[in-house]
């Protein structure tokens, strides 16, 4: 049983920001998200996954508690952390939409194709 199935591989961040580069540029071209997917050689689940994940890797802040103060981010200050973190919201957002975008002209293609 377990030699049927396949052998689950860890990609790399770089691996995973360059597929993703390649899966946005197929889906510009107009593939279909299973299309996307099997170009990459992953699953549809998986390039969703990906595409829900923060970008990039994580800061390196340091979390430190001041007397009544709440906790702050060291090297570069609050600002940057707070610009980082929303940066990060708004990119999720973006791919959010895209995706319900991408499901929306899939759908309309094949109504056209049935009709």
């Amino acid at each position: 049983m377990q030699a049927a199935m396949a052998k689950r591989k860890r990609h790399t961040r770089l691996e995973i920001a360059t597929k993703l580069a390649q899966a946005n540029d197929l889906a510009t071209q107009g593939k279909l998200q299973s299309e996307i997917a099997r170009t990459l050689g992953v699953s549809v689940m998986t390039l969703h996954r990906w595409r829900k994940a923060p970008p990039g890797p994580r800061p390196a802040f340091v979390a430190t508690h001041e007397a009544g103060q709440p906790f702050r981010a060291r090297r570069g200050g609050d600002r940057i952390a707070e610009l980082q973190l929303e940066n990060s919201r708004l990119r999720r957002l973006v791919t959010d939409l895209l995706l319900e975008k991408i499901k929306l002209e899939e759908a309309t293609k094949s109504q056209r194709s049935v009709a």
